[in-house]
């Protein structure tokens, strides 16, 4: 099981760093991703880690505005946002696989992320 947590309404040129923990397996079995959806819009990758954390992979769309980063060892997952605009606005989701897009790609509920003035 999957839990994001750390989404809230921040203002455009902030931060933010939602966290996903995993319960049930471990998250060192698994490349991780983020992926985003917003209303009426398809699900978006953002960032994938591999296994190990040593190798990572943005979306040309946020990158140098994103690290994802893992702790295999408390099974947590961390998407650092910066600069963020209000078209980050979404609901944020952690999920297994190296885009979270395939069909047996496991999610979380998601963490809802608003980006306002």
């Amino acid at each position: 099981q999957l839990v994001e947590s750390g989404g809230c309404v921040v203002q455009p040129g902030g931060s933010l760093a939602p966290l996903c923990v995993a319960s049930g397996s471990s998250i060192g079995s698994y490349d991780m991703s983020w992926v985003r959806q917003s209303p009426g819009k398809g699900p978006e990758w953002l960032a994938h880690t591999s296994r190990s954390g040593h190798s990572k992979y943005d979306n040309d769309l946020v990158k140098g505005r994103i690290n994802i980063s893992r702790n295999n060892t408390k099974n947590k997952l961390t998407l650092l946002m910066t600069n963020l605009k209000p078209e980050d606005k979404a609901e944020y989701h952690c999920s297994t696989g190296r885009t979270g897009l395939a069909n047996s790609d496991v999610w979380g509920q998601g963490t809802q992320v608003t980006v306002s003035s």
